[in-house]
């Protein structure tokens, strides 16, 4: 399969999408894109149709313009993983939702280690909303793109539902 890339700059910093013909299958950190695609041919194009469509709609969530995404996304993990990434779709914009909320809501609390860790391995940024995952005690826990960006996310999105 075909993967394509392109960056985009916006307010929290480099971004890195990445897409097949199908589907969006990444939005990611500068870190995570060198770690996860490093190794793999990609193919850059600016004119790319996924990547122009998930690019858009970035810039109208960063604008405030855009609260929920509509694009076709390909999550590759585990049924686990799957079933986290899903759960996570469910947090309303401007919301927060606990490590053990989620464990709860995909039916299995006591995997709340193991929710973090798929957690920590969405590899859809923003789209896929895991900056608005914290702790139980209502701590701002482990973000790929460091505390400061998942701070400043969920400050936009707040700012966007007064």
């Amino acid at each position: 399969m075909k993967l394509y890339f392109k960056t985009m700059h916006t307010p929290v910093g480099r971004l890195y999408l990445v897409a097949s013909d199908c589907a969006l299958h990444a939005v990611l950190w500068q870190q995570e894109y060198e770690r996860v695609f490093k190794s793999r041919d990609l193919i850059a194009s600016e004119q790319h149709f996924i990547l122009q469509k998930a690019q858009g709609q970035l810039e109208q969530y960063f604008l405030g313009q855009r609260q929920v995404f509509d694009l076709p996304i390909e999550m590759s993990g585990t049924e686990f993983q799957k079933k986290v990434w899903q759960a996570l779709q469910s947090i309303a914009y401007g919301k927060t939702a606990s490590y053990l909320e989620i464990a709860t809501l995909i039916g299995n609390p006591k995997a709340v280690r193991a929710v973090g860790m798929a957690n920590s391995r969405n590899l859809l940024s923003i789209i896929v909303p895991c900056h608005r995952v914290i702790g139980a005690n209502g701590k701002m826990v482990g973000y790929a793109g460091g505390l400061d960006n998942k701070i400043t996310l969920l400050g936009l999105e707040r700012k966007n539902t007064e």
